[in-house]
């Protein structure tokens, strides 16, 4: 039976107190729910794991209501294939900024959105900053910090669609981990 390599990536958990899910709980749900070579990444939740199962939407569903079933909430839950992982990583429109891996993020997107305020998008960038949007990934150069960003604060609700955001730094390890025998 043929696996496939998916990743899980949560948004707003372990954050603020709120949301709480230890990535051994988290790792112990997706086991439970047979999937295999289960690994996780740093406490902002991201999981790795094979499923012969080939349907994104499904599993997310039943990731998400086994969280909720255990710790009472329904995570924000972005599954990309390692497919989609590596395409996003190769397809990173600012290569100039991988040596400052914090200034980079990825924006992974719940779907791909239909009708984004690229205009708006465009106001609200500092002079600093330079996005792109591809497909289902919005990429975000922000070199003098995420936490100041306007854009980066108002991506979401521009585009469209929900989206989780993963610096370059994590981006790169969650690929190499997916990548390992």
């Amino acid at each position: 039976m043929a696996m496939n390599i998916w990743i899980a990536l949560f948004r707003g958990i372990n954050v603020g107190g709120a949301s709480i899910l230890p990535m051994r709980d988290l790792a112990s749900i997706c086991q439970k729910l047979g999937f295999t070579e289960v690994r996780t990444y740093i406490q902002s939740g991201n999981v790795v794991f094979h499923s012969p199962e080939g349907l994104a939407p499904h599993l997310t569903k039943r990731i998400g209501a086994a969280v909720m079933k255990s710790h009472g909430f329904k995570p924000n839950v972005i599954l990309i294939s390692l497919d989609e992982l590596e395409k996003a990583a190769s397809s990173n429109p600012f290569p100039e900024a991988e040596k400052d891996p914090k200034s980079l993020h990825f924006f992974f997107l719940a779907e791909l959105p239909s009708n984004p305020d690229m205009e708006r998008l465009e106001q609200v960038k500092s002079d600093s900053e330079a996005f792109v949007l591809r497909g289902q990934v919005f990429y975000l150069h922000a070199p003098d910090g995420i936490g100041r960003s306007k854009l980066a604060a108002k991506a979401e609700k521009l585009i469209g669609v929900a989206a989780t955001a993963r610096n370059w730094r994590t981006v790169r390890k969650v690929l190499q981990i997916a990548k390992r025998p």
